[in-house]
């Protein structure tokens, strides 16, 4: 186990070092940041302005910064730049790092053996050592700050590879580490990760620190290659065994005693009679002699078969099934999307997930089409052709048919390919622009409810309904609130009727996934709903043209089909006593305060859960959760995956911060921000996350640090990417959303946090910006990352920036043609066709570029619109406000800005 060490930022940004003094005084060189964020007044205009752009790129300081050094150049360090006065000089081969001095009267610090001996060469520049970021004069150099691109890299060297879970509190690898789970009794990081993995003992201490007590939990995640899915264990009649008094699941933390006849459960410390069926004896350890033939007392994770006590209604579930509601209206034809999906359905349905241990897919699908009336069809194998039916009276939505609406592809594969023929021909010459929605959406529920069966409903969408019946909606489309106190009535539901619908499909296993089409205002912060509560979630295709979108669109419903899913499912959480979970979020329903319900949760899908303290815990020893999830598969089988985790109690601070899981941390503040947004307003959202994560840096500083000067800030190793995180949260679009963009799509990325899970929010947050003009045509990894900063880019290259939901392909104006030629077929930027991006050369270098769009695109939930942008395009301020290190086009401030901010928040609180 690596010690972790403190990075510490020198003096204060902003001052030049003030010789012999000890403290800093109030910093004149500084711009006040007073009610952050910043007053719009002293935004930059236009950021940068176009005309007066400076032709080497990095933009101007914005009036009032302290201007740089003559002759300092924002990229790269001087030569020969003399350090701080005072300072050690520079290890050899230790490029840009400073070695902290040693305090006079301070004793070494303890656990970094050789503190006086040079530290080993590290490529490039990486620390293990506590920083002391050294004080460029008038300006914190951004390259001495703490910075995700350094702090992977570091983690992937300490942590890859393989991931043994055999003790309590470990720390996992970082979410962006490739490494492979070796399961000895503690799950997969990628099913729960923790917050934090050494918990305080107490309220008060939890309460000191600030830290939030979270579990990111997704319970289908996938597995990666070297790693085995969870086994099932099948007890037949007897079904789980469990703890009689708090019934927990069988586990590795279940001690067996009185010679095998009763076992105590570590949670709640009752003991329980072991049934004769499951008598074993012990051995000379008090291990059960069959313990290594049994998955539940030697993992973390593995599932056990479900009896019918388990089931709903006490009956075995019927095979789960998909429905594709389609939109048949006005738009829908013109736009090419009915077409396209039914050219496209029979390669869909190839795609239908296999359960563990089956060679092929058992689930069943059923086809509406709908327009301002809704159409059922049967599509019985052993008719001649697929009948259409037509419900008139949307009002009393019913199902029509009783048999052969569901059918299984293959089966019926003739009158699948017949129907979708017939589809566009029937509705070729349609005049209808009204429509409905929430018919459709319950004519769907009432199919999989007359079938008893539960599944998903796949609803392509295009327009607000306005169409007389229920669920017709307003347009109540006020972009102007946005960033305002009023911006809740326009992000909160316009009336319950989706809500409700939505807890309608959750009592059924019923689960929607919306596919908007929308060419203008649809309100997606009252139909996604529907999806948030039963666990499904919302894509958006504004402006669709199957032309150029096509593609984009069949790849996501391919991706959503074909994934790891578990249908009608309950979620709960058990825990040690001392603490318990209090508040969820997700995308999902709960009709009581323990049982999460989730008519459907696939591998991208993850749900935070809060802890809290209700008692002391004993403190060094283990705390116990175990999380089951009760679902039935995608082959009708009715499961219950189990999932251990165990930590540790204890009353020091300094150890409590060193088990920190920030990107844990984050998302579970992003989840919480997007619920908070719809009760306070967008200020009070933002000052508690920046008064909390002072707090938690202000409890560091005072209990884990020596007493130094207060003009260094000093953040523990775990968490010293929190103000760069912070910072990135404040700004994003699911908090920050303003009058620039529109309601719909400020509620679908706020939905889309609500329900994303760990791979996808660490590159949501922070987006990954990849440089593409070097890269060498013979690697086929992704190439590293940089920095999110103007300042790593150069008029002679081209980047890729993508976070998951937008890409942007940058050209500079000064790419050679030798770049440009082989990809484009054209002479230089200027005649790249920004409108349609396509890489059209078959040369190795088009063949390298295409693969890593394609990588990137795999790695995604959502399949993203590639956006071509040239250096000093309109749409470049798009882009420049995803470069999230810098100031933010709206006037937020930079990470060096923010940091200093949160540096005086700091100071503050230890005042």
């Amino acid at each position: 186990q690596q010690q972790q060490q403190p990075a510490m930022l020198s003096g204060h940004p902003g001052l030049p070092p003030t010789p012999g003094a000890p403290t800093m005084p109030a910093q004149p060189g500084m711009p006040p940041m007073p009610g952050y964020p910043p007053q719009p007044q002293q935004q930059q205009q236009g950021y940068p302005p176009q005309s007066q752009q400076q032709p080497g790129y990095p933009p101007q300081h914005q009036p009032g910064y302290p201007p740089q050094q003559p002759g300092f150049p924002a990229q790269q360090q001087q030569p020969g730049y003399p350090p701080q006065p005072g300072y050690p000089p520079q290890q050899p081969g230790y490029p840009g790092q400073m070695m902290p001095p040693q305090q006079p009267g301070q004793p070494p610090m303890p656990g970094r053996p050789g503190f006086n001996q040079p530290p080993a060469p590290a490529p490039g520049g990486m620390y293990q050592q506590p920083q002391q970021y050294p004080q460029a004069q008038r300006r914190l150099d951004p390259d001495q700050m703490p910075n995700p691109i350094s702090v992977i890299i570091e983690n992937q060297r300490n942590a890859g590879g393989a991931f043994v879970t055999n003790q309590a509190g470990l720390l996992p690898p970082l979410v962006t580490t490739k490494y492979v789970v070796q399961d000895q009794g503690n799950s997969s990081p990628r099913y729960v990760r923790s917050s934090l993995y050494c918990i305080p003992a107490t309220a008060d201490l939890m309460k000191s620190t600030a830290l939030p007590f979270t579990l990111i939990v997704s319970p289908m995640a996938r597995t990666v290659e070297g790693e085995y899915e969870p086994p099932i264990v099948n007890f037949g009649e007897l079904g789980p065994i469990r703890c009689n008094r708090c019934k927990a699941y069988m586990s590795p933390n279940m001690q067996f005693v009185d010679a095998g006849r009763r076992f105590q459960c570590l949670m709640c410390k009752v003991t329980t009679e072991v049934p004769t069926e499951y008598f074993q004896h012990l051995d000379h350890t008090g291990q059960r002699v069959d313990k290594y033939e049994r998955p539940e007392l030697v993992l973390g994770t593995y599932e056990f078969l479900a009896t019918k006590d388990y089931c709903r209604n006490n009956m075995p579930p019927e095979i789960p099934a998909f429905v594709f509601v389609i939109d048949v209206s006005y738009n829908t034809i013109k736009s090419g999307l009915v077409h396209l999906l039914c050219s496209q359905i029979k390669e869909v349905l190839k795609n239908l997930p296999v359960d563990q241990g089956q060679d092929k897919s058992k689930m069943r699908v059923g086809f509406i089409t709908y327009n301002s009336t809704v159409h059922f069809y049967n599509i019985k194998s052993s008719l001649a052709q697929p009948q259409m039916m037509v419900v008139g009276d949307v009002q009393d939505m019913f199902m029509p048919l009783l048999d052969g609406f569901l059918c299984h592809p293959e089966e019926s594969e003739a009158l699948i390919d017949a129907l979708m023929e017939q589809i566009p021909k029937m509705f070729v010459d349609t005049k209808e622009t009204e429509t409905v929605l929430y018919p459709a959406i319950q004519a769907g529920l009432e199919a999989l409810k007359a079938s008893n069966c539960a599944g998903k409903l796949l609803v392509f969408n295009s327009t607000l309904p306005i169409a007389e019946g229920r669920g017709k909606l307003k347009n109540r489309d006020d972009r102007k609130l946005l960033g305002t106190d009023k911006e809740k009535t326009v992000l909160t539901p316009q009336c319950v009727s989706y809500n409700q619908l939505g807890q309608e499909c959750v009592q059924n296993g019923v689960s929607v996934d919306l596919f908007l089409f929308n060419n203008s205002y649809i309100d997606i912060a009252t139909l996604g709903q529907v999806s948030r509560m039963s666990g499904g979630e919302v894509y958006k295709y504004t402006y669709f043209q199957a032309d150029l979108d096509g593609k984009r669109l069949i790849e996501d419903i391919i991706k959503n089909v074909s994934r790891p899913i578990a249908f009608d499912a309950v979620m709960r959480v058990r825990t040690s006593a001392g603490i318990r979970p209090t508040d969820f979020y997700g995308h999902f329903f709960m009709t009581n305060t323990t049982d999460v319900e989730l008519a459907s949760i696939d591998c991208d899908k993850a749900v935070a859960i809060e802890i809290k303290h209700d008692d002391k815990l004993p403190p060094e020893e283990n705390i116990y959760l175990q999380i089951a999830l009760l679902y039935t598969s995608v082959s009708g089988q009715r499961r219950l995956r189990v999932l251990n985790l165990a930590l540790r109690a204890t009353t020091t601070v300094a150890d409590i911060f060193k088990s920190c899981d920030l990107d844990a941390m984050m998302l579970f503040f992003a989840k919480q921000a997007c619920t908070k947004l719809l009760e306070l307003t967008p200020k009070q959202v933002k000052d508690n996350l920046i008064n909390r994560s002072a707090q938690i840096l202000a409890c560091y500083r005072k209990h884990c640090t020596s007493p130094t000067s207060a003009g260094q800030l000093i953040l523990p190793e775990c968490l010293k990417l929190l103000p760069l995180y912070i910072s990135c949260l404040l700004k994003n679009d699911a908090i920050s959303g303003g009058a620039d963009m529109t309601l719909d799509d400020r509620s679908y990325v706020m939905q889309f946090v609500q329900a994303m899970d760990l791979n996808m929010s660490v590159s949501f947050f922070y987006p990954r910006f990849i440089p593409i003009h070097n890269v060498d045509v013979d690697d086929n990894e992704l190439p590293m990352s940089i920095r999110c900063t103007h300042e790593k880019m150069s008029e002679d290259g081209a980047y890729i920036l993508e976070n998951g939901v937008h890409l942007f392909v940058w050209l500079g104006q000064s790419l050679p043609q030798t770049f440009i030629q082989p990809i484009f077929g054209v002479q230089c930027t200027q005649q790249v066709n920004a409108e349609r991006f396509a890489i059209i050369g078959e040369t190795p270098l088009a063949e390298r570029i295409r693969n890593i769009i394609d990588t990137i695109m795999m790695e995604r939930t959502r399949n993203m619109r590639v956006n071509c942008v040239r250096q000093n395009d309109k749409l470049e301020t798009v882009f420049r406000h995803f470069l999230i290190e810098d100031r933010g086009t709206d006037g937020s401030p930079s990470y060096v800005d923010f940091l200093c901010h949160m540096h005086k928040e700091i100071k503050d609180l230890l005042s």
